[in-house]
Order: C-alpha cells, then structure tokens, then sequence
C-alpha cells in the first residue's frame, strides 16, 4: 500500500510527538487548529502536521484521538457522524488515558454509527531524537490493523491478545503505579516541608532510598505543567478500581491533590516542591 494518511488531535507534546514521528516516516498527518491556541498551532506547523478543517478528516486512514482524558468522549461524540459519512471512513483509534469501562462507552458510540474502533494506550513520554518510546498497546480486533497500517512508521505498537478496554486497563495500571507515586511523593514532601522536616527527609531518602530519591527529582518536576491533565487521569483510574473501595479511595486522593496543584493558587506549594528538591 501507499503511504498512509493519519488525522490527530490534537497538538499537544503527544499528539504533536506521534505527527512529527510519523511525518519523518513518509505518513501524512492531518490536524484541526481551529480554536486551539497559538501554541498548539505552532506545534503542529512545526511537527508537519497539515491543518486542515474537521470535516477533512474523513480522508485518512485512521484517526488517532491523543487528548486529556475529560475530553475522550466528547471528541467521539461529536466527530462520529462526520467520521462515519465518509466514503471509506477512518479507523478511530482513542489513545486516551481513560478506563476500560470509559474506552467500552467510546467504543459503543463509535459503533452504532458504523466506525471501526481500536483501544490503544500511550506508555512513555513524547518522542523525540534519540528516544525509541513511546510504545502504543493496542488491543481489539482492529489492533492487528492498526499495526499494519503503522508497519515500520517508526512507532513502538504492540498488539495485545485482549479485547477493547485491554489496552486502556494497561494504560491505567502502569499510570496507576507510576503517576501514584508522584502523587504521594509530592504529598509527603509537603507534609514534611509543614512539619519543618524537609531536609531530614530529603536526606533520608538520599540516603536509604537513593533510587526512589532520583526518581522522585527527575518526575516530580516534570509534573508541575501536567498536573491538570493527571488529575483527569487519576479520576479514571479511580473509576477503573471502583470495585476496591481503598484503591479508588487513593486515585480520588491524588486525583484532588493533582487540581489543587494545576489551579492558579498553587505557586506557593509548588515552591515548596521545587524547594524540596532543590534542597534550598
């Protein structure tokens, strides 16, 4: 087959990450900037992205919706119809950090207008020179599809043996352990910078714990600008372990801790996060 056309949204480090990593491989990869911000029309210019209206989207071959987790559903509600009058239309693939039971709702709605699905989760920052991640798990029986049509396009996709909502409890998991951590690390640093025993704890953990201490100085900060897209993920995750009235307990927790920090007020905990770290 040709090069294959693949439509995102949208443009943040991502989406824009996936379309550059694509672009460099042959693939033409459409976008909408309309209402978006200056800076997401940059980022898709800059990653070669070709802007065109929503409507055009029809034309590609998949559809790859890479948003924060809050606007999953909205997205498929309102492109479907579009999507679906296509004379060949694209394969919706959703790499959201949404929950199972979430990806099986996306996944219905897509269905009753006729529109393949595929259940993809994103593990690993955005790509970028000298970077082989992300690897994108796929799951459903469009997965093996998916990956044929991203055949040597220079993106990690491992088709798992599951069915839709296999990728996203993946997802969810290794979120789950990885962006959890960052949650209670960053509370017990500010609990501890309250109580006036920052610096002890910083150098107990240097001391005993130098790996998790390593960590927690290279993701912690690394959060700060996310937060408002982790508290999203953390309420899906909370819904993914609904069923365990502790974990959802924890992921609601973080879920708060995580808006709290993204809200405008935040600059003095924050401060104190950085402070931690610094060591100042």
């Amino acid at each position: 087959m040709g090069n294959p056309v693949i439509a995102i949204l949208a443009q943040g480090a991502m989406g824009a990450g996936v379309a550059a990593r694509l672009v460099t491989h042959g693939v033409r990869v459409l976008t909408c900037v309309e209402g978006r911000s200056a800076a997401s029309a940059a980022r898709a210019a800059q990653a070669g992205m070709e802007a065109v209206p929503e409507t055009a989207f029809g034309q590609a071959d998949a559809f790859l919706s890479i948003l924060p987790p809050d606007q999953a559903t909205a997205t498929a509600e309102r492109l479907a119809p579009m999507l679906a009058a296509a004379e060949k239309p694209p394969l919706y693939v959703d790499c959201n950090a949404i929950s199972p039971e979430t990806m099986r709702r996306v996944a219905n709605l897509l269905g009753t207008h006729g529109l393949r699905v595929a259940d993809a989760g994103i593990i690993g920052g955005p790509p970028r020179e000298g970077y082989g991640g992300p690897v994108i798990y796929a799951s459903g029986q469009e997965a093996t599809g998916l990956a044929a049509l991203l055949d040597r396009r220079g993106i990690n996709l491992r088709v798992m043996d599951g069915p839709i909502g296999a990728a996203s409890g993946l997802k969810m998991s290794y979120a789950g352990i990885t962006k959890g951590l960052v949650a209670i690390g960053s509370a017990m640093m500010l609990a501890a910078t309250r109580a006036g025993a920052a610096d002890a704890l910083r150098a107990e953990l240097a001391s005993s714990q130098p790996a998790l201490s390593a960590w927690f100085a290279r993701m912690v900060p690394s959060m700060y600008g996310k937060a408002y897209r982790w508290a999203g993920e953390m309420e899906e995750i909370a819904d993914f372990v609904r069923e365990d009235d502790g974990a959802a307990a924890i992921y609601g927790g973080a879920a708060r801790l995580y808006a709290r920090l993204a809200d405008a007020g935040s600059e003095t905990e924050v401060a104190a996060l950085r402070a931690f770290l610094d060591g100042s």
